[in-house]
């Protein structure tokens, strides 16, 4: 009787170790045995947060990353083409607008965890479906050699027009985050302003590449003089001693009937013309989050709970943003853990143009955009 009653004790403290801890806080060894993640995250900055999850579960993370020049896009088709028969239990999207996509087509399922509760309004979906956390902001990165007392307070209309087209770069539309500035541009110009103003920066000879980073490149070895990129890849040129520096992409709304304007433009003119701002016009700049999802009927649902309120964790926004990345923590953190350049980024982001909402325009930046590049209707 006495070695029963020690082999169920041993048995009783094995389970309980394993299931919750027993020490009211741990996580080690929840749920099984791993998880799969598929990630459009750079993944020089999103491994580390996938193996300190795994070290401190134990929960094996089993990851699909996607490429540069694809990046988001590819891994949201897969998972709709996945959606009777997921892989997946989890989408860590590195932006917003195609999460929302994946959740309109019925992929993601529900969940309202402590990491949901933790962010704020405007940053997540009612439902649950989807939570963002941990923000890039889109820059102009530009050449310091070539601009010695920097490019301020240049606005998307600023750059469209003279030579500047010709001296700068941006990635190709189809994917990323650029496709999120586009679906911005598409809110506050409408299809006719865009269609313009697309054809006319290509005529004047703006470079288009496969990536953000083959863009900083670009901009760094002094081939073009300024692009559009984002902080991460920035922060990537500045730390490498290259002649960098940046302003925020700033775009501009008020008054004016945009959609009106551009229309008249593209039936009485050849050229896109900006329009000057009326005083005292509101700047927006574009703060792009990652976002997390659960994947609708996931294997290892119990685990990818688990990996979603970490990445929505003070810790994990306050990795990213101490990481090379410089990310911009969405919820609240200890600002003073975190840098002066981390800080002034998270200033530029409270003037972020509203881009939850805008799923629409995206999906049809992107038929439109399709139609262009791939020759699809």
């Amino acid at each position: 009787m006495k070695l029963l009653i020690v082999m169920l004790g041993l048995v009783m403290g094995v389970v309980c170790g394993a299931v919750s801890g027993c020490d009211g806080g741990s996580v080690k060894g929840k749920g099984g045995k791993e998880v799969v993640v598929y990630c459009a995250h750079d993944s020089v900055y999103a491994d580390a947060v996938l193996r300190k999850f795994e070290a401190e579960t134990g929960i094996k993370v089993k990851v699909k990353y996607d490429t540069e020049a694809t990046k988001s896009l590819g891994l949201t088709e897969l998972l709709i083409a996945e959606k009777d028969r997921p892989k997946a239990d989890v989408f860590w999207n590195n932006q917003l607008l195609g999460t929302a996509d994946l959740a309109s087509n019925g992929v993601l399922e529900g969940y309202q965890g402590e990491g949901w509760e933790r962010m704020p309004e405007g940053l997540k979906d009612k439902d649950g479906l989807y939570t963002g956390f941990a923000g890039r902001l889109r820059v102009v990165i530009y050449n310091t050699d070539r601009f010695p007392e920097g490019i301020h307070d240049k606005t998307m209309w600023d750059l469209s027009i003279g030579d500047w087209p010709e001296r700068g770069a941006i990635a190709k539309p189809l994917y990323g985050t650029t496709l999120s500035h586009y679906a911005v541009m598409w809110d506050l110009m409408g299809e006719a302003g865009v269609r313009l103003w697309h054809e006319d920066w290509r005529e004047r000879g703006i470079v288009e590449k496969g990536g953000n980073s083959t863009v900083k490149n670009l901009v760094a070895n002094g081939v073009c003089d300024w692009g559009y990129t984002d902080t991460d890849d920035f922060y990537v040129g500045k730390d490498n001693g290259k002649p960098v520096g940046m302003s925020p992409a700033w775009v501009v709304s008020n008054e004016t009937d945009y959609q009106d304007t551009y229309a008249k433009m593209v039936n009485g003119k050849d050229r896109f013309d900006s329009p000057q701002p009326a005083v005292g016009a509101t700047r927006w700049t574009i703060c792009i989050p990652n976002t997390v999802g659960l994947i609708k009927g996931a294997k290892n649902d119990a685990n990818a709970k688990l990996l979603i309120d970490y990445l929505l964790s003070e810790e994990v926004e306050l990795m990213l943003a101490n990481s090379k990345a410089r990310q911009i923590p969405l919820g609240d953190v200890d600002e003073s853990k975190l840098s002066d350049e981390v800080k002034q980024l998270k200033e530029w982001a409270k003037d972020a143009y509203p881009i939850a909402g805008l799923l629409e325009e995206r999906n049809a930046a992107l038929r439109w955009l399709k139609g262009k590049y791939l020759g699809e209707d």
